[in-house]
Formats: structure tokens, C-alpha cells, sequence
């Protein structure tokens, strides 16, 4: 009984590292910029979106998804507390740089956007990194997304319609954002790119 009691005590006690380190803000930084391109040129295609679903404009909350693969794909990879919020404000930046339609106004969004994402990886203590939370963290993203344009943008529309818009983005949010974002992941795992993180040592990507 006492030499049990004392490996139960010696045993270590796993504990996530929540600092960052200095390969995590350049890991980090590298896929925002990455995805920031993909941002200016996923907003070149709204366009033609906008144009398509004029007749019923919630469809476009479809679309949305492409905005939200930063935070994603980020917490996904990094696992530390403020990945999400830290890729989706980077991306956003980019992209704004680079000329996107929608100006400076696109830091707003990628910091709501990302905070969506972060609340889901906060809920689960940055501990559970698995498709299910990844496809959550998706939704997270496009409820912040659907609900905040709904308040800045889409105030004149009818109620209707701006709770389609929530379902649409939402849905977006899962399937690109969440979705596509652990395929990602589970895809640089297996490269071997990801071998300084957590990500690309375990079973749960």
C-alpha cells in the first residue's frame, strides 16, 4: 500500500503549456499570412457572390466560411491560449494590406471572428483538440461572424433573414472553418512540418 501510495505521488501530473514559445509566434505568423492571402482572395470572390444570391442575401452567409479558417487552423496548430484571435487579427491584417473592398474594417471582424473560435478551445481548457471541437470552434467563428454583420450591417433586413443568415454562416463555419481546418491540420501532420507541436505528435488531429 505505501509504495502505491508513493508511485501515485511521484507519478507526474500533465500539465498543458500555456507560454508561448518563440517557434509558436513564428508558426503562428506564418500561417496567418498564408491564410490572410487566401482572405484577399476569397473577399475578391464575394462579388460575384453577392451578385448570385441577390434575390435572397442570406445565402451568401455560405460563403462566409473562407474568412474563418484562421482562427481554426491556429488554435488547431498552436494550442495556446489567444492562437485564434492572435491568426484570424493577422490573416485580417493581410489581407487589408493587400486591398480587400472591405478596408480596415476587416481587423473588427477577424478579432470577433477569432474571439468565436478562442471561446470554444477556452471551453474545452485548450485541452481537447479533436474534430468535434474543431467543427465547434467553425461554428463558434460563424455565429461571432453572423451575429456581429447582422448588428452592423444587415440591421434593415427582416428577422428572417437575418436568422438565415446565422444558420447559412454557421453552417460555412463548420464545414470550411472547422472541417477543412482539421484535414489541414491532420494533412501537415503526416508531412512532418508540424513535428515542434503537439499537433503533429498525437492521435487527436
Amino acid at each position: 500500500m505505501a509504495s502505491s501510495q508513493a508511485r501515485t505521488r511521484n507519478t507526474p501530473t500533465y500539465r498543458p503549456n500555456y507560454q508561448w514559445r518563440v517557434v509558436d509566434i513564428v508558426v503562428a505568423s506564418v500561417v496567418a499570412v498564408a491564410v490572410g492571402v487566401v482572405f484577399f482572395a476569397w473577399s475578391a470572390g464575394y462579388t460575384g457572390i453577392s451578385a448570385i444570391t441577390s434575390a435572397f442575401p442570406p445565402l451568401a452567409g455560405l460563403y462566409t466560411g473562407g474568412w474563418l479558417i484562421a482562427g481554426v487552423l491556429g488554435g488547431l496548430i498552436i494550442r495556446k491560449p489567444g492562437a485564434a484571435i492572435y491568426c484570424e487579427v493577422l490573416a485580417a491584417a493581410v489581407s487589408a494590406l493587400l486591398g480587400t473592398q472591405f478596408g480596415l474594417t476587416t481587423l473588427l471582424s477577424g478579432a470577433i471572428q477569432g474571439v468565436g473560435a478562442e471561446l470554444i478551445f477556452l471551453l474545452f481548457l485548450y485541452r481537447k483538440w479533436n474534430l468535434g471541437v474543431a467543427l465547434l470552434a467553425g461554428l463558434g467563428a460563424g455565429l461571432a461572424l453572423a451575429i456581429s454583420e447582422n448588428i452592423l450591417y444587415n440591421a434593415l433586413w427582416a428577422f428572417e433573414w437575418q436568422l438565415m443568415y446565422v444558420v447559412f454562416a454557421s453552417i460555412s463555419g463548420v464545414v470550411i472553418a472547422g472541417l477543412v481546418s482539421w484535414l489541414a491540420v491532420r494533412g501537415l501532420a503526416k508531412t512532418g512540418v508540424l513535428s515542434a507541436f503537439a499537433a503533429g505528435r498525437t492521435a487527436d488531429v
